[in-house]
């Protein structure tokens, strides 16, 4: 039988042994740096997504079916209030009817599973609180400036929201857009100033209030984009819910401060106010609910530069259905307007789509370098 070695130490096991254990803890490092790499890949990329406006993130299609949905709704009830309503001399008791069916439809949803309602902050409530504000204030300053100034005039003034709306985002935001979507915006304005060329009359508060009320308007609608895809992220049908109780009583006291509470009690006094009158009410009010779903959905989807395009495509489409319906007259400059601003429409969508083309190109890039940089090097 062969004698121990003093020297040998069982403890430590054979030399294969030592090598394996060696071996065991290299691999262990090794899932241990390609673990960290690719978290650090993960972070990377999400830091990149983040860069890029929610617009772009959304696919192409989902953003045109949208904006179709809108534009069919909006379209829908613009002529539905001119072949069914005619002249209800109402409109802040029609926006209290819009506000409060969305309150209705919005909870009926809620009870329904659709959508729970977040848990905010006092901060986030007086947020939602100053939204219904502006969403009221933006009515009344309209139709008080309309008022003061011609149909023509006000249309013309409120097809450059899309300015404002880009001047918001640039200094309140530090976003910027593509010199091509600068480019892409003129052909939109002056489309529909040509659309609505027609006996232009101001005055000095007119035009005042009515310049007030286009900041307002791209100022709400850049606020409720920034709400859906901010730091609070809200669904559309929560925004809705929190938001339209606050400014339906906003409006119904509005309508009672300037006495159109009391020329609607006398107008219904005189039998104006027929079963078939309130059910065509009824479905305005049903309309109205759509479209609000819709437009603040879209507007989380396809963004608020666009939704103020579409606004301006609005008004020439309007225009040329009222053509086709309604057998009303237009002028030489008129349809050439509705033809530069449908093509500058287009033009703005193929701008978009190369915009966010080159985001997602340059995010991949962005993330293959990253990938590279991060991997581990091998002497």
């Amino acid at each position: 039988m062969a004698e121990k070695s003093p020297y040998h130490d069982s403890s430590y096991g054979s030399e294969d042994e030592r090598t394996n254990s060696q071996d065991s803890r290299m691999e262990k490092e090794t899932l241990i740096i390609k673990s960290d790499v690719e978290a650090q890949s993960r972070h990377t990329r999400a830091q990149s997504t983040a860069t890029i406006a929610p617009e772009y993130q959304i696919p192409t299609s989902t953003k045109y079916l949208y904006l179709a949905l809108y534009f069919g709704l909006n379209l829908t009830l613009t002529l539905y209030n001119k072949a069914v309503l005619g002249k209800f001399a109402f409109p802040w008791l029609l926006t209290t009817l819009h506000t409060t069916s969305a309150s209705l439809g919005c909870y009926i949803l809620m009870l329904r599973g659709h959508f729970k309602l977040s848990k905010l902050t006092t901060r986030e409530h007086l947020v939602l609180i100053s939204f219904s504000f502006l969403f009221t204030v933006n009515i009344a300053i309209s139709n008080v400036s309309l008022a003061m100034v011609s149909v023509p005039f006000h249309q013309i003034m409120r097809s450059t929201c899309p300015i404002f709306t880009i001047l918001i985002y640039r200094f309140f935001y530090g976003r910027t857009y593509s010199q091509a979507t600068y480019i892409s915006l003129i052909p939109v304005i002056l489309g529909v100033g040509l659309a609505t060329y027609g006996d232009y009359y101001f005055t000095g508060i007119g035009f005042t209030l009515t310049l007030f009320g286009v900041v307002l308007s791209a100022l709400k609608t850049v606020m409720s984009n920034r709400i859906m895809t901010g730091s609070l992220a809200l669904p559309a049908l929560e925004i809705l819910l929190r938001m339209s109780p606050l400014a339906a009583l906003q409006s119904l006291l509005y309508a009672v401060a300037t006495g159109e509470a009391s020329a609607f009690l006398a107008w219904v006094a005189e039998g104006n106010l027929t079963p078939s009158y309130s059910s065509a009410l009824l479905g305005n009010g049903l309309l109205a609910f759509l479209l609000n779903v819709s437009s603040f959905q879209t507007n989380k989807l396809a963004g608020a530069l666009t939704m103020t395009v579409c606004a301006n495509l609005k008004q020439c489409l309007t225009v040329l259905l009222g053509i086709l319906l309604f057998d009303v007259t237009v002028g030489v400059w008129n349809g050439a307007g509705m033809l530069v601003t449908l093509v500058g429409a287009g033009i703005y969508s193929k701008v978009e789509l190369d915009s966010k083309g080159k985001k997602v190109e340059a995010t991949m890039a962005k993330d293959l370098r990253g990938d590279a940089d991060a991997a581990p090097r091998v002497s």
